[in-house]
């Protein structure tokens, strides 16, 4: 980039997008092209994606898979799932098959108590703080009527506040801690709405009361919901007798039980195997977040936090052997929504909320935890017995081929001759440059 460049926003998409060309290319038709390349046919389809964001110049596509034969709670569900990870849907779907079976996937909400915090700082008497806490709390809830009066009528709402002295972390830090119920919504804008509200009445109450003197000073800092959601969690959960593990790779279901207890027993206390235990989770989780419309980026931080709630950062899943029954399991935070945001807006987002029969923000929940436990189980299965590599290379193996621009001849000789040979990336190319030769 030679130059800095002012104005940037005020530019048409044209504009924007021949300036970029212009500026990064040696060859600006060519990214042109690219760029264009990728632009829906239908104009007010693509209108609507420029306008999710800003400063749009195209569309950055990920695949858009499904993974049949899911039995949660005796239904079986299709779920969506939106991710570039090649394996990812063909073992979520492997990992359905096998549980439909057995029982399938029991799933429970535990709670759905969504988070906010004003952040505020006084300097005076605590004690004449809480005071005036306790005289004022029921205007937070009467000043934001008009803010709650549809959510209300939905069955949520503004659960509580409590005032929270925080002054053992930082000087004269208190907060207002709130917490909401957001039925189907994600609930964002809503909190936000309410939290700003709190804040305002907070300082016009403080500023009439005769509680404190001129010395007292309270200093709102900001307004917003908390991303880590402790309390809006879901279990999913699959079990069988030990005998009934039997398949393919599993011969001696007590020694892969066994194996796959002490796997998950290594995530839950090294947390160098746990963040990788639990982006395998995240593959399931966020690949069905993203397909939905939901916040991928909000679940991941509220998860991982959770994952850290004991002082150091463990697996989400869990396993035991009891009385002849293997039983696998996992808890997880997930503030999900099915109204509002992109969920009606997004035309394959209402597709895929279709596809999972309209659910609500707890069946979204259930489903979601689901496919994260489906792709954690099928991850430790393969560690577990034949290895991690020997599927995910397979998968990979079109990746490959497309790096190479493979032609139709030589893709069914490479995937011929890759049926009985180990996959790995030196090895198709070797293979593709040897066939290359031989034609020459």
């Amino acid at each position: 980039m030679n130059n800095a460049v002012a104005g940037f926003s005020k530019l048409s998409k044209k504009e924007k997008i021949n300036w970029i060309a212009n500026e990064y290319f040696s060859a600006p038709e060519e990214a042109l092209s690219i760029i264009r390349n990728y632009w829906n046919s239908d104009e007010k389809l693509q209108q609507l994606h420029d306008e999710f964001i800003e400063n749009t110049i195209t569309n950055l596509y990920i695949p858009l898979g499904v993974a049949p034969n899911f039995l949660i709670n005796g239904k079986y569900k299709t779920i969506p799932m939106a991710i570039e990870e090649s394996s990812v849907v063909a073992a979520a779907s492997k990992a359905a098959k096998f549980w439909a079976t057995r029982g399938g996937f029991k799933a429970t909400i535990i709670d759905t108590e969504k988070i906010g915090q004003v952040h505020f700082t006084f300097n005076g008497d605590a004690e004449k703080l809480q005071s005036f806490f306790e005289q004022i709390k029921s205007k937070f809830f009467s000043d934001t009527q008009s803010i709650t009066k549809n959510m209300q009528e939905r069955g949520g709402g503004i659960l509580d506040i409590h005032l929270k002295d925080k002054r053992n972390l930082l000087e004269n830090y208190f907060q207002l801690h709130a917490s909401f119920e957001t039925k189907d919504s994600m609930g964002a804008n809503f909190i936000n709405s309410c939290l700003e509200q709190f804040a305002t009445t907070l300082k016009e109450e403080f500023h009439h009361s005769d509680l404190f003197s001129e010395e007292d000073t309270l200093t709102v800092i900001m307004s917003i919901l908390s991303n880590y959601v402790p309390n809006c969690l879901v279990r999913a959960e699959v079990s069988c007798p030990i005998e009934d593990l039997v398949e393919k790779h599993i011969t001696n279901p007590q020694e892969f039980a066994e194996r796959f207890v002490q796997a998950v027993q290594i995530a839950e206390v090294e947390p160098f195997r746990a963040v990788t235990h639990n982006k395998g989770i995240m593959n399931g989780v966020d690949a069905v977040v993203l397909a939905t419309g939901n916040d991928f980026r909000a679940v991941e931080a509220g998860v991982h936090a959770y994952a850290s709630k004991n002082g150091q950062y463990a697996s989400l899943s869990h396993a035991k052997i009891e009385n002849g029954i293997f039983t696998f399991w996992l808890e997880i935070p997930l503030a999900l929504g099915t109204v509002g945001g992109l969920t009606s807006l997004h035309p394959l987002v209402k597709l895929c909320l279709e596809i999972l029969e309209k659910p609500s923000a707890r069946e979204l929940m259930e489903i979601t935890a689901v496919a994260g436990l489906a792709q954690n189980f099928a991850a430790l299965r393969s560690l577990t017995t034949t290895g991690i590599q020997e599927g995910h290379m397979k998968m990979h193996l079109n990746n490959i081929i497309n790096q190479f621009e493979a032609t139709d001849e030589e893709r069914h000789l490479i995937k011929v001759h890759f049926k009985k040979n180990t996959v790995s990336h030196s090895a198709v190319v070797e293979f593709i440059e040897s066939l290359r030769k031989q034609n020459k």
